[in-house]
C-alpha cells in the first residue's frame, strides 16, 4: 500500500452517504477493460482475456480496500497499529487453503499447475533488504505503486518509472547475484506434504496475527481493525473502503483465480523487467545477450509482444481497474505538484524497489504473497529481510519530508485523527 494514493482521509471522512461518482472516468476505465478482454480473447486465448479482467478486479480490490504491504508495515513499525499485518495473515491463509491441496496434486480442474519458487541464499537477502527499503522510500510495493497510478498518483509516475529502470538493471546482473551461495528451493508441500505443510503455515500466520495483537494491546491499550465507515451492503461494495478483511479475501480468490488461468500464481515485477529491456534494446542495448534473457521463454517473451506476456496483461488491468474504482469512489483527482525532496526519495525507492525484486526472485506479490501461498521456504525469507529494510527505510523517510505514518493509521483512527 502506498501513503499518498486514495488520501484515506477523505475516505473515512465520508461516512454513510455515497459519494459522488466521477462517471467518465468509470465510463472509460470500464471501456477499455471489456474491450481489452475481447481483443486479447481474440489476439491470444480466452484465458489471456480472462487473466486482463482478473488483473481489473485486483486493481479493484487493492484500491477499495486500502489493502497493501507498505503503509501497513509502516503503522507498525512506527505506530505499533497491526490491523494491515493480520489482514495479510489473513490473506495468506486464506491461499494457502485454496492453494497447497492444488499443488499436492499438481493441477486445478485439469489444468497444470505449479508454485513460484526462489533459492535461499545471499541475492534473496540482499533483493528482499533492498525492497523492503526502497518501497518506504518509494512510498510502494509493486501492487501500490500500480494501483496508485492507477488511481491518478503523479508521484507513484516516477516510483513506476524507476521501478522499471532498476528491474531491468536488476536482470542484468541476477545471474551473478545467482551464482552467490544458496541452499535451492525449498517446498514444504514436496518436502512434508500438502496436509502438514498447511498446518505448519496456518501456525505461523497465526504466530504473527498474535503477535500483532499483542504489541498494539501494550501500546494502545485496544485494537482497531482496518477502515471505518458507516456505509453498508452495495453502496460499500460499490464505491469503499470495504474491510480489510474483505480484500484479504478478495485478493486470494484473484490470486487462485490466476493459478488456473494462467498455471501458477500472481506476480507483477517480471513484467517491469521485460518493459525496462525491451525500452534498452530499442535505445541499442544488447540486453538479448544478458544472462537473465537465455532461455527460450523468456527469448520469446523479449521479442514479442507485451500483451502476450501473462504478467503484463494483469499488470495493465490492475491499473485500469484502480482507475475504474477511483471513479466509482469520486477520488480520481491527479495532482501534479511533487515536492522536490519527495521526488528523490521516489527515484531511489523505485530503483531499489526493481533492482531488489529481481534479486529475490520476486516482490511482495511474486515472492512474498504467491512464495508462501506456494508453499516456498522462500516468501517467508524474503518476508523477514524486506521486514528489516522496512523499519530502516521508515527511519529515513523524515530525510525526505515523508510521514512516519501512513493513511492506513489515519484511517483506521477516524475523523479524530484528521484534525
Amino acid at each position: 500500500m502506498t501513503d499518498l494514493s486514495v488520501d484515506a482521509r477523505l475516505l473515512a471522512s465520508e461516512r454513510g452517504a455515497a459519494p459522488h461518482i466521477n462517471a467518465s472516468v468509470v465510463i472509460v476505465a470500464s471501456a477499455i477493460l471489456a474491450a481489452g478482454a475481447i481483443a486479447l480473447t481474440e489476439a491470444y486465448s480466452w484465458r489471456q482475456g480472462a487473466l486482463f479482467l482478473v488483473g481489473g478486479g485486483l486493481g479493484v480490490a487493492l484500491y477499495h480496500a486500502l489493502f497493501g504491504f507498505t503503509s501497513a508495515w509502516r503503522v507498525f513499525i512506527a505506530n505499533g497499529r497491526g490491523a494491515g499485518l493480520r489482514a495479510q495473515m489473513v490473506m495468506l491463509a486464506a491461499a494457502a487453503i485454496l492453494f497447497f491441496p492444488a499443488l499436492g496434486h499438481g493441477s486445478l480442474f485439469g489444468q497444470p499447475v505449479h508454485g513460484e519458487y526462489g533459492a535461499v541464499g545471499i541475492s534473496l537477502l540482499v533483493g528482499a533488504f533492498m525492497f523492503g527499503l526502497g518501497m518506504q522510500l518509494g512510498g510502494g510495493c509493486a501492487s501500490g505503486t500500480l494501483y496508485t497510478v492507477g488511481g491518478g498518483n503523479a508521484r507513484m509516475l516516477v516510483t513506476l518509472a524507476f521501478f522499471i529502470i532498476g528491474s531491468a538493471l536488476g536482470a542484468w546482473h541476477l545471474p551473478w547475484w545467482s551464482a552467490l551461495p544458496n541452499v535451492g528451493k525449498i517446498s514444504l508441500v514436496a518436502s512434508w506434504g500438502w496436509m502438514p505443510a498447511l498446518a505448519v503455515s496456518l501456525v505461523g500466520f497465526a504466530a504473527i496475527a498474535a503477535l500483532t495483537v499483542a504489541v498494539e494491546r501494550r501500546v494502545h491499550g485496544k485494537l482497531r481493525n482496518g477502515v471505518e465507515t458507516d456505509r453498508r451492503g452495495w453502496t460499500r461494495f460499490l464505491h469503499g473502503p470495504w474491510p480489510l478483511v474483505a480484500g484479504a479475501i478478495a485478493l486470494a480468490l484473484g490470486n487462485f483465480a490466476t493459478l488456473y488461468l494462467a498455471g501458477r500464481p500472481w506476480g507483477i515485477t517480471s513484467a517491469f523487467a521485460l518493459w525496462g529491456s525491451k525500452i534498452f534494446a530499442a535505445s541499442g542495448i544488447d540486453v538479448a545477450s544478458w544472462g537473465y534473457w537465455q532461455s527460450a521463454e523468456r527469448v520469446k517473451a523479449l521479442h514479442e509482444s507485451v500483451f502476450a506476456d501473462v504478467t503484463s496483461v494483469m499488470d495493465f488491468g490492475i491499473i485500469l481497474g484502480a482507475l475504474l474504482a477511483s471513479g466509482l469512489a469520486g477520488k480520481f483527482r491527479p495532482g501534479w505538484k511533487v515536492p522536490a525532496r519527495s521526488l528523490v526519495a521516489a527515484v531511489i525507492g523505485g530503483l531499489l524497489l526493481g533492482y531488489g525484486a529481481r534479486l529475490a526472485y520476486g516482490c511482495n506479490i511474486g515472492a512474498y504473497f504467491s512464495g508462501i501461498a506456494s508453499s516456498s521456504v522462500h516468501g517467508w525469507v524474503w518476508l523477514a529481510a524486506a521486514f528489516v529494510g522496512s523499519i530502516l527505510g521508515t527511519y529515513l523517510r523524515p530525510w525526505f519530508g515523508l510521514s512516519v505514518e501512513g493513511h492506513l493509521a489515519k484511517a483506521q483512527a477516524g475523523p479524530a485523527a484528521r484534525d
